[in-house]
């Protein structure tokens, strides 16, 4: 199979290569397309590449991931360690993997999990409303103790309890379940070294003195759950916990104790909820206004540009397509100040193509040819298109560095979108548009170079000289 692809794409190669410029740029024009299409069409992407699995998209508008301002959620900013205590990169790192840990058991749909400087870390959880349950969860540890109570009377009322060295971090797992009634439990599995030094613990506490029987005991942040007598060993290394839980508290409580303890203490320092409601409503606004002001350029275009105007309608429609694949395949969390950035960066597109045509217009104006005044205009247009994209990334970058600084999730979505923007429209007017244009120069619509300018072409008589461009008078 390899061989046959190697002769196949050799044979394409060849033909591709055999076709006019104007022609293979329609054919990359194409293919960009299909490509941009079929990846916003797949709601889903599951691949596995080279051993590595690549999964993107949502159950949102077109697979996008969506901030919490468009989706509702919880906004959570943590801050790591204390004024004294500064934590390492390897703590960071720790605290990362322990934190998303938690976070996928809690079941939060695409949560947005990053580091913001040295020492904070910000969590967007979509979807989920309940901030203090999202607290509780991240921010503190289970920490379980296994002790043997030793009673000092039949009823167990006076007791001392002693350290058997198991704790939850001798737990390999920990599920929800049901007990006998349907009342929920905690169900665990020990690691097999502690499994052993559990079995010895039971075994003694059953033959302790059967006068006053010992206990055992589940001590979780010093307050006891449940304390019980002991009916026979436990030599399998498992067993269940009940104390009066919600079901909603003994799966939190599994994961608290199945994720370890925290490297380093944390403290939240910025927490927001938005109404999933309120949300959607924003969606809709968002794609409302995004729609209507696409809708205005594309008519602004189309009607004084005229057929200039139509081909940078179709490449707008082409950027809009190839940005909105990009974000899925980044992937770009949208918010609400993303979306703004995304529209502004339609209109630099928008910009580089009138600052084109208005360098055609003057070379159409004395007569140009249209492939001539095409290949000027481009010439002539890139600098200002140049300096001006660099001077909006320049922009963007530092917008982009104070949002992830200081944990604007909002600012950051924006210099992000921004700079996507800038890029690909640069690369829609250099290479779709012009492409384009040339390929509208080689058909017959080049004997009608008057379609492609907003002013009528002034008709020259014979032995007339040309006029200079505007832009050349007064040198």
């Amino acid at each position: 199979m390899p061989i046959i692809l190697r002769v196949l794409l050799t044979l394409l190669g060849g033909w591709f290569f055999k076709l006019p410029s104007h022609l293979r740029a329609l054919l990359v024009i194409v293919l960009i397309v299909g490509f941009s299409m079929a990846v916003l069409a797949v709601q889903h992407i599951d691949l596995e590449v080279g051993g590595a699995r690549f999964e993107r998209g949502s159950d949102n508008l077109l697979g996008l991931r969506l901030g919490l301002d468009l989706a509702g959620g919880v906004h959570l900013v943590y801050q790591a360690g204390s004024e004294d205590v500064k934590p390492t990169a390897d703590q960071m790192k720790g605290l990362l993997t322990n934190i998303r840990r938690r976070v996928d058991s809690l079941g939060a749909s695409e949560p947005n999990i990053q580091q913001l400087g040295e020492d904070r870390v910000l969590i967007q959880l979509p979807g989920l409303e309940d901030v203090d349950r999202a607290k509780r969860l991240i921010g503190q540890t289970a920490q379980l103790r296994i002790v043997e109570r030793v009673c000092q009377d039949a009823a167990c009322t006076q007791f001392e309890d002693r350290d058997t060295g198991l704790s939850g971090e001798d737990i390999a797992s920990a599920n929800a379940g049901q007990g006998t009634v349907g009342e929920p439990i905690l169900l665990f599995e020990l690691k097999r070294g502690a499994a052993r030094a559990f079995a010895e613990l039971t075994t003694r506490i059953f033959n302790s003195n059967p006068d006053s029987p010992d206990q055992l005991a589940y001590v979780l942040d010093e307050i006891t759950l449940v304390s019980a007598t002991v009916r026979s060993p436990i030599l399998a290394g498992s067993g269940q916990i009940s104390g009066g839980f919600t079901p909603e508290e003994v799966r939190d409580l599994a994961i608290q104790i199945e994720s370890g303890r925290l490297p380093i203490p944390i403290s939240v320092l910025t927490e927001k909820v938005v109404d999933a409601s309120l949300g959607s409503s924003s969606l809709r606004d968002s794609l409302i206004a995004g729609i209507v002001g696409l809708a205005l350029v594309l008519f602004f275009m189309v009607s004084y540009y005229r057929g200039s105007g139509i081909v940078a309608a179709l490449a707008l429609f082409i950027y809009t397509t190839l940005v909105l694949a990009v974000f899925k395949l980044m992937p770009v969390t949208l918010t609400l100040a993303g979306v703004a950035g995304f529209v502004l960066s339609m209109g630099m597109a928008v910009d580089a193509n009138i600052l084109i045509f208005e360098r055609m217009k003057e070379e159409l104006r004395i007569g140009r040819t249209l492939n001539f005044a095409l290949r000027i205009g481009f010439q002539r247009a890139w600098s200002s298109i140049r300096d001006g994209n660099i001077s909006t990334l320049i922009i963007a970058f530092i917008i982009y560095w104070f949002g992830n600084q200081f944990a604007a999730s909002t600012v950051t979505s924006f210099a992000v979108t921004l700079i996507v923007g800038v890029f690909l429209s640069m690369f829609t007017a250099i290479f779709i548009t012009r492409n384009l244009l040339q390929l509208l120069a080689v058909t017959a619509m080049r004997r009608m170079p008057g379609l492609f300018t907003p002013e009528p072409l002034p008709k020259r008589e014979e032995g007339s000289p040309r006029p200079r461009p505007a832009s050349e008078q007064g040198a």
